[in-house]
């Protein structure tokens, strides 16, 4: 089995006491089977086979790549990042390997479908209910600040917990438009989009707003984690 996490040069930098190489490893995946990957691998993993891939958090998706100029100056991208990503999501696509993202993550692969993102929630996002939730808290990452109900009971998240639950929340940009193929599973109390799925059968194609790899003491947290693996064990067992 081999998992590739794809994460920013800075959290490469620390190893397996990345959290999430350390949620992995709480939710039954071996060590020596994860690897931190960043666009300066991006030859070397061209005709390498993997059983899946976690999208992580970091820097925003570049807007052209949803069709839109950078309108705000807190919109930092990495350019060779987001390129590097959409070519592993294509090849993960292309081979139905498990797919999981978490916060930026889940951004890419909405835009990788066609979608399109609130650029800043404070400047342009409407709450369809005004609670006064801020998406990017302060303090603890690991402290729950908000509840997030499941939407959509024909659904992968609907099969690890069902109703809402309470979680953390580290960003200023989210989904605004959902990409061609994709569904929304789960909503913040405020209309948020937080969680997506694809809408079409795929072997397992999860993405989520929230940090589960910062919240693996909440069942429903390291859960979802836990199934990501569980599928690319079953990939390594059935190649």
């Amino acid at each position: 089995m081999r998992i590739l996490i794809s994460v920013s040069d800075k959290e490469k930098a620390r190893g397996s006491s990345s959290p999430y190489f350390k949620a992995m490893v709480e939710a039954g995946a071996p060590p020596e089977a994860i690897e931190l990957v960043t666009a300066a691998d991006r030859f070397r993993l061209q005709n390498g086979t993997f059983s899946g891939v976690l999208f992580t958090g970091g820097e925003d998706v570049d807007p052209q790549f949803y069709g839109e100029p950078k309108k705000y100056e807190n919109v930092r991208s990495n350019r060779e990042r987001d390129e590097f990503e959409l070519e592993l999501l294509d090849r993960t696509l292309q081979q139905r390997r498990p797919l999981l993202g978490i916060c930026r993550g889940a951004q890419m692969i909405n835009v990788k479908f066609g979608g399109a993102l609130y650029q800043d929630l404070k400047n342009d996002f409407t709450p369809t209910i005004p609670t006064g939730i801020e998406h990017r808290q302060a303090g603890s990452r690991s402290a729950v600040t908000h509840i997030v109900t499941v939407t959509e009971p024909a659904s992968k998240l609907a099969e690890i917990f069902t109703g809402n639950c309470r979680v953390n929340s580290l960003h200023h940009q989210a989904i605004k438009r959902v990409g061609h193929g994709l569904k929304v599973t789960a909503y913040s109390e405020d209309g948020l989009p937080e969680a997506i799925e694809a809408a079409d059968p795929y072997p397992f194609l999860m993405a989520v707003q929230w940090h589960p790899e910062e919240l693996t003491d909440h069942p429903e947290q390291i859960q979802i984690l836990r199934e990501f693996v569980r599928k690319c064990h079953e990939v390594a067992g059935a190649g």
